[in-house]
């Protein structure tokens, strides 16, 4: 997506690539970081934040969920923080009764000055950051959550691990410069090290204030291999994902056992 401050109009383009990947068969999709709104200013997304568990937002993942009968991984939405000028940046996760199943608040803030483009991004002024990582069954494997951001910290990808992780389910909105430099290695150095899946919705394309992403929404299995990929257009991707190729693999390359070092 290439979401903007507009939440209606950026819930239908949802909606609607939601339903083209149900129409490719999906049981699981993945929306990315931001996908409702992408506002002016960093501060913008306070006045949309939601009390735990009752708000719009909330309701418009419960639904859709519900509607076409599908896991649904909530990109992130601004939920209440413990300061009023805050939000928790959460990834809320529905089954396919609608039921909420899980929440992750983003850990790992972006706050970089980004000088040969001349942005300066403080996601910490308005962003609380979120302690928990969260792994929870599925009918899809043992999915880890985790954000955008976060992608750069191998540890909570062990922690993750070390809760039996099979999927990787990664909303994301990196930007051009970044998202061209590491975004796709840093992708699939996460599925080779941790031997999962790895589902990575990302914003792709020119926003109304002025940010530009990277985009590159892609699925990469346990190997490395890049299994689908949309380029930086909007749309839906999709690919089967084999539990059974994820067991052969970890058993026949046992690397996750072979550490020597754990994440405390």
């Amino acid at each position: 997506m290439a979401s903007g401050p507009n939440v209606s109009a950026n819930l239908l383009k949802a909606n609607q690539l939601v339903e083209e990947a149900v129409d490719q068969g999906a049981g699981l999709v993945v929306l990315p970081e931001n996908f409702a709104f992408m506002g002016e200013h960093e501060k913008d997304v306070c006045a949309l934040r939601e009390h735990d568990g009752d708000g719009p937002l909330q309701e418009y993942l419960s639904q859709l969920a519900k509607r076409l009968g599908i896991w649904l991984v909530g990109g992130t939405i601004p939920l209440e923080g413990h300061s009023n000028s805050k939000v928790r940046a959460a990834c809320l996760v529905y089954n396919d009764a609608g039921k909420r199943m899980a929440r992750y608040d983003k850990m790992h803030l972006f706050d970089v000055d980004l000088v040969e483009a001349d942005e300066h991004y403080a996601e910490s002024a308005v962003i609380e950051p979120g302690d928990e990582p969260v792994v929870i069954d599925s009918p899809f494997g043992r999915l880890g959550i985790a954000v955008c951001y976060d992608l750069r910290f191998p540890e909570l990808f062990r922690k993750l691990a070390d809760g039996g992780m099979e999927v990787i389910c990664l909303p994301a909105a990196f930007t051009a410069i970044t998202g061209k430099a590491h975004w796709e290695v840093l992708v699939r150095a996460r599925a080779i090290e941790n031997l999962s899946y790895v589902i990575a919705a990302a914003q792709g394309g020119f926003h109304l204030n002025g940010r530009e992403t990277h985009g590159h929404s892609m699925i990469v299995d346990p190997w490395g291999t890049v299994l689908a990929q949309v380029p930086r257009t909007t749309g839906a991707v999709g690919c089967q994902l084999d539990l059974g190729h994820l067991a052969t693999t970890r058993r026949n390359f046992p690397a996750l056992s072979h550490r020597r070092i754990g994440c405390d």
